[in-house]
């Protein structure tokens, strides 16, 4: 599964950053994000292949907050094989990766980890609610999630995050999390609670 993707050279001593964008966004949309959480990291961008009325997207959604559920399986096995040949392409070997979304991204990036544990052991999602409904039992005892959340989010309603949390620890995943009284946004103490979690 080849994606429309950017790849920016980094450090192989810093994590590889998956930088997954939110709803009609692309592959430049998180680079700053990414310069804030490890100023020295490899970037690996790839842009969502599903369009909503012209709004690039992970997968698809059946209405407001309603996903297609089967859709997310397979978008996020695709979005799993296609981190797997480009770990090869770009000569990547078995460096760490951090899966880094937003909204939508972050959505998929959450169900890639419940999904392909194997793929995405690490990931950093701002404004992410649960993707699918009943995931498989998986072993997430090497699995990190952290997780920032707008306390007056309309778009990822705190009762949908508060799901994926418990899908996610039930499943032995570490799982920090962050929230702000804010609603549907990524935060300056989200992304520096984001970046000292991924150092730690």
């Amino acid at each position: 599964m080849t994606l429309e993707h950017k790849y920016v050279e980094g450090s192989p001593d810093a994590p590889l950053l998956l930088l997954l964008h939110g709803t009609g966004g692309g592959p430049d949309d998180l680079l700053g994000l990414a310069r804030e959480l490890s100023p020295d990291s490899a970037v690996l961008a790839p842009a969502g292949p599903v369009s909503e009325h012209g709004a690039a997207r992970w997968f698809r959604r059946l209405a407001e907050g309603v996903f297609d559920h089967e859709d997310v399986v397979k978008r996020a096995n695709e979005l799993a094989d296609f981190v797997v040949e480009a770990r090869e392409k770009y000569g990547l070997g078995d460096r760490r990766l951090v899966a880094v979304g937003f909204s939508n991204g972050a959505n998929i990036a959450a169900a890639v980890t419940l999904l392909r544990p194997e793929v995405v052991r690490e990931a950093a999602l701002f404004a992410a609610m649960s993707p699918v409904p009943s995931p498989p039992e998986l072993d997430l005892s090497a699995t990190r999630v952290f997780l920032a959340n707008g306390e007056r989010d309309p778009m990822a309603p705190l009762a949908s995050t508060e799901e994926l949390i418990r899908l996610l620890r039930e499943r032995g995943a570490d799982v920090l999390t962050q929230r702000h009284p804010g609603g549907h946004q990524i935060t300056l103490d989200g992304v520096r609670a984001a970046a000292k979690w991924i150092m730690s």
